[in-house]
């Protein structure tokens, strides 16, 4: 089975890191990014950061990196694509037998220190297949009073995940840890929560009301699933939040891991009806009410995802909450780089 206490070290390293980056956001102002750092789970070859030329010079020797987003209003945001430009310098963990990019997510934060969470699957695609883009220009000018360049996620309901003035891109790993399998018969909500509990069968049909979709995407095209909402179950544990950190929601990310060590991130953020608003089903029935065998109580069911059912974790263990922000080693690498920019100087008075 595979062993929670290393997401949940994890989560205690992250949350040390956390402490370091309230007092980061607390204590500095905004100013114009000129260029982002890039690092954490990286080849040897990507570059330490980006600036405006580097940005565009990316674009034209990618073929099809570059992006346009088209907003209501007509305004177009041209930049690259997030999924593309990390896949570029994206390390390989040879240790993963499967889908190792969905182990993966990426921190976007902005010089005040303000942040979101992406899974690099959601935005893959062959799973999740958003448009999310590293902007340059909108309307076919250099952007103005947004930094240099800005995370646009074109399918968020609310903005919340457009980080203005970026100054960091550090993508994550998390390990695999290679587990028995087996059918599973219970699992646990539990990492940055305010009360853990583990749901059988019975307690899991009787903690929501009951949805059944029907999956329009290979490779289940036709199939359907009856369940709870996925983001509501995470909910009825509370989720731990900051009230002092604007969309504290969007650092964060749920792990789901099938008894076979078989993992899958979410983003927080991709969940939040008020932002990437998805839907997944923590399923346990078909759509005729029967059990699913061999898939255990429970199964993940991402009816938006294409191409690959990868997300679909079956035999369900575990769904852990994690608090996503650098590690301090990563942090203190982009302060540097933000002190170049003068960024020591605009600091807030009390």
């Amino acid at each position: 089975m595979f062993h929670r206490n290393n997401l949940l070290r994890r989560g205690l390293i992250f949350g040390l890191a956390f402490c370091f980056s309230l007092m980061t956001q607390a204590t500095w102002a905004a100013v114009t990014s000129s260029q982002f750092n890039l690092g954490g789970f990286l080849n040897s070859a990507s570059p330490a950061s980006f600036d405006l030329t580097a940005l565009v010079s990316y674009a034209a020797t990618h073929p099809g990196s570059q992006k346009n987003v088209t907003l209501s209003n007509g305004d177009v945001y041209t930049g690259v694509s997030l999924s593309a430009f990390l896949g570029s310098y994206l390390k390989t963990d040879p240790t993963v037998p499967k889908n190792d990019i969905l182990r993966d997510y990426v921190v976007a934060t902005g010089t005040d220190g303000y942040k979101a969470v992406f899974s690099l699957a959601e935005m893959n695609a062959s799973f999740g297949n958003h448009n999310d883009i590293i902007a340059y220009k909108l309307n076919g000018a250099n952007l103005t009073g947004s930094g240099f360049a800005r995370i646009v996620a074109p399918d968020d309901v609310k903005a919340g995940r457009w980080v203005s003035n970026l100054a960091s891109l550090q993508v994550g790993h998390i390990d695999y840890t290679p587990a028995a399998g087996g059918v599973s018969a219970q699992f646990s909500v539990n990492g940055q929560v305010a009360n853990a509990l583990t749901y059988d069968l019975t307690s899991l049909a009787a903690a929501l009301p009951a949805h059944t979709v029907t999956v329009n995407t290979p490779p289940l095209t036709g199939a359907s699933f009856t369940g709870v909402s996925l983001w509501d179950l995470l909910n009825l544990s509370g989720i731990v939040t900051n009230p002092a950190i604007k969309n504290d929601i969007l650092g964060k990310y749920v792990v789901a891991t099938g008894s076979d060590g078989y993992q899958a991130i979410f983003a927080l953020g991709e969940l939040s009806p008020n932002f990437g608003n998805i839907s997944v089903l923590v399923a346990y029935a078909d759509g005729a009410g029967n059990s699913l065998g061999n898939k255990g109580f429970a199964e993940l069911v991402v009816p938006g995802d294409e191409v690959k059912g990868g997300r679909y974790i079956a035999n369900l263990t575990s769904l852990t909450v994690i608090s996503a922000v650098p590690l301090p080693g990563s942090v203190m690498f982009m302060i540097s780089g933000l002190a170049a920019l003068g960024f020591g100087s605009r600091r807030k008075t009390a």
